[in-house]
C-alpha cells in the first residue's frame, strides 16, 4: 500500500483543526465570569447538541448506536468519556487559574507519555533515542518540580488523561466516525451534565442565563469549540501520512504556550525555562528518531503508509 501524499487540502484540514485547538485559551478567557466547573459542565451539554445536529445530517446515528448497544464499546466508550472529561476539567483550571504554560507544558510531555504506555502496558522496546527523550523529559519534570517549588501536577495529568485517552480511542478501532465517538461519550456524560448543572444553580455559582444573551453565546459556542476541530483532524487524517500528523502535534501546545506567555503574561522563572528546554530537546529526539525508523523500515522499492 503506497503512502499517503501530503495534499494542500490535507494540511489545511490539519492545521486548522491544531490552530482551534492552539487558540483554546483565548476562548476559555472570554467565558468568564463562568466558573471552571461551569465551563466543563455547559461543555457536555452544547457538545452533544452539535454532535446529535452532525450525526443528523451526515446519517450517522447508526454509529452512534452500535457504540450504545455493545456492552464491549460501551465499556470502552465510557472509559473514554470520563478520561476526556477529567482533561476537559484539567485543562480548563488551568486556564482559568492562570496557568496556561503548565498546561501547554501537559501537551509537550504527550507524545513521551505515549511512548511509556506503548512500554507499559502493549510490551513496545524502546530504541535507545527514545529511552534518551524520556530521559530527558523525567529530568525535566524534576528540574521544574525543584525549580517551581512543587510536582508539575497539572502538566502530568494532561500528559497523562489524554495519553490514556487515545491509548482508549484506539481499541475502537479505526472504523468509528470521530463525531459519533463523541457523540457517545457525552451521552455517557449526560448524568455528569445533569448532577453539575444542579449543584452549580443550587450553589449560586450558574452564570449561563444571568449575564446576557452574549455570555450565553459564548458558552454555547462550546460545542462548536469542541466538535469542529475534531472533525477538521479527522479528515485531515484521511488525507496526510502519520508522520506529518506527528510533527503538526505540536503546534497546539507551541501556541498555547504563546499565549500563555505573550498575551496572559504569565512567569517563566529560569527553572521554568530550564524543564521546557529539556522538553524541547527530549521531542525533537523523538521525532528525529520517529523519522530515521520509518524511513528504514520500509520496504525497498515501495512505500508503506
Amino acid at each position: 500500500m503506497s503512502a499517503r501524499p501530503v495534499t494542500g487540502s490535507g494540511l489545511a484540514y490539519g492545521l486548522s483543526a491544531y490552530l482551534w485547538w492552539g487558540l483554546l485559551p483565548l476562548y476559555i478567557a472570554v467565558t468568564a465570569p463562568a466558573p471552571a466547573a461551569e465551563i466543563v459542565v455547559v461543555r457536555i451539554g452544547f457538545t452533544l447538541v452539535v454532535c446529535l445536529v452532525l450525526l443528523a445530517v451526515l446519517r450517522r446515528f447508526a454509529d452512534l448506536a452500535r457504540l450504545l448497544i455493545s456492552p464491549r464499546r460501551l465499556g470502552i466508550t465510557a472509559l473514554a468519556a470520563v478520561l476526556v472529561a477529567t482533561n476537559w476539567a484539567v485543562y480548563t483550571y488551568a486556564v482559568t487559574s492562570g496557568q496556561t504554560l503548565e498546561a501547554a507544558l501537559g501537551y509537550f510531555i504527550n507524545p513521551l507519555v505515549s511512548v511509556l504506555l506503548g512500554v507499559l502496558l502493549l510490551g513496545e522496546r524502546l530504541r535507545r533515542a527514545q529511552w534518551i527523550a524520556v530521559g530527558l523529559s523525567a529530568v525535566a519534570v524534576i528540574v521544574l518540580a525543584v525549580g517551581h517549588g512543587q510536582v508539575p501536577w497539572i502538566a502530568l495529568a494532561l500528559a497523562v488523561t489524554f495519553g490514556v485517552y487515545g491509548l482508549v480511542k484506539n481499541r475502537l478501532g479505526p472504523t468509528v466516525h470521530p463525531v459519533a465517538s463523541l457523540g457517545a461519550e457525552t451521552v455517557v456524560l449526560i448524568p455528569v451534565f445533569v448532577v453539575g448543572m444542579v449543584w452549580l444553580s443550587s450553589a449560586g455559582m450558574l452564570t449561563l442565563l444571568d449575564h446576557g444573551a452574549g455570555h450565553f453565546w459564548i458558552l454555547a459556542a462550546s460545542g462548536v469549540v469542541t466538535a469542529v476541530p475534531l472533525i477538521l483532524f479527522g479528515t485531515a487524517a484521511g488525507r496526510l501520512p502519520l508522520s506529518v500528523l506527528g510533527l503538526m502535534q505540536y503546534m497546539a501546545p507551541v501556541m498555547q504556550f504563546l499565549v500563555g506567555l505573550l498575551v496572559f503574561h504569565e512567569h517563566m522563572s529560569a527553572g521554568r525555562w530550564t524543564g521546557f528546554i529539556l522538553i524541547w530537546i527530549a521531542l525533537v529526539i523523538l521525532t528525529a528518531d520517529t523519522l530515521h525508523h520509518t524511513r528504514h523500515t520500509r520496504p525497498k522499492g515501495r512505500q508503506q503508509s
